[in-house]
């Protein structure tokens, strides 16, 4: 879990373009999911715990002049809960992208020929020999071929 979070540090504080756009862009998306997640649970759920309701917080100036602490801790939250979606949705999609470039590399090893034919007797051999087990030639350095049936 704190390697998740280190990771999760280091993708926010970085200065990505592309991780950037992909943040505007989706959090333009869910920024009414996220403030409503906020506004209507988690601000409740964190009044009941300790009392505070921070859209009520207010730090009151000269006059009717007051600070309103409770929304900027609002805006606060709202975006390290953004900041966190995004994260899990980038990661996730990195983590499918690694995926399928291992597939593909699994593939391109499996597709590599594992034999040659010995230029002496036709026989088919290992693709690493340097004899030929059949007629003890000594091989020459050769590009491999592959079986064919």
């Amino acid at each position: 879990m704190k390697a998740f979070f280190d990771e999760f540090k280091k993708f926010i504080s970085r200065g990505n373009v592309m991780d950037m756009a992909v943040g505007i862009i989706i959090g333009g998306a869910f920024t009414t999911i996220v403030n409503s997640l906020v506004d209507d649970i988690i601000s409740p759920l964190l009044g009941c715990f300790g009392g505070l309701d921070f859209s009520e917080v207010k730090i009151p100036l000269v006059g009717t002049s007051t600070l309103n602490i409770g929304n900027f801790l609002n805006a606060v939250i709202n975006f390290f809960l953004m900041a966190l979606i995004l994260f899990t949705i980038v990661k996730l999609m990195n983590d499918a992208q690694k995926r399928l470039e291992n597939l593909q590399h699994k593939e391109k090893e499996e597709e590599a020929p594992k034999t040659k034919i010995c230029p002496y007797c036709k026989s088919e051999i290992d693709i690493e020999a340097t004899r030929c087990p059949h007629c003890t030639s000594e091989l020459p350095k050769m590009e491999p071929v592959s079986k064919t049936k």
